[in-house]
């Protein structure tokens, strides 16, 4: 324990919560199961962490992260190789550069703040993904991905806000 109550061990896991959502939100998007029989997409939710902890907690959620969980959607969903890994870098390359402006949105600007991160992202993953196979590949399922991870995104950021308010905050604070 240290000066303020709070074991190493709570600190460690409050650091290591926001990346092990955005693995865990990564693993679940790839699970084979769907409350729509595979009509819709799954959304983005390995992304959802990235955004939000992104702007929260900088120190939480390096580039590395956002890497590694665009390269665990890419291994599970079995796409193109990089496609979500290139999308989550630059997702969270404009994260890193317009933080000021997005950390400042409240409400439906948050929502929009993620959905403007998530086209960038949905755009870049359609333009590997073109690259990847040399023609222009379909436009509805990357649209589809987008919808579905935005509407997805106000209940996820939700959660993350309570986690943030509870855990995260709480046991990581600055003493």
């Amino acid at each position: 324990m240290d000066r303020s109550g709070i074991s190493i061990a709570s600190r460690a896991f409050a650091g290591i919560l926001p990346v092990g959502l955005a693995l865990l939100g990564a693993i679940i998007a790839n699970t084979p199961l769907s409350l729509t029989g595979g009509i819709v997409p799954g959304p983005l939710l390995g992304l959802m962490p990235i955004y939000y902890w992104g702007l929260v907690r900088p120190d939480l959620m390096p580039p590395f992260w956002a890497f590694a969980a665009g390269l665990l959607e890419d291994v599970l969903s079995m796409g193109a190789p990089g496609v979500w890994t290139v999308s989550y870098v630059v997702a969270y390359a404009l994260i890193d550069r317009q933080r000021d402006a997005f950390a400042g949105l409240s409400g439906f600007g948050a929502i929009l703040g993620f959905a403007t991160v998530c086209s960038l992202a949905c755009a870049s993953a359609y333009l590997v993904e073109s690259i990847y196979y040399w023609r222009l590949a379909p436009f509805a399922p990357v649209m589809s991905v987008l919808a579905m991870s935005i509407v997805f995104y106000i209940p996820a950021a939700m959660f993350f806000g309570t986690v943030q308010r509870r855990l995260v905050g709480p046991l990581r604070g600055d003493f």
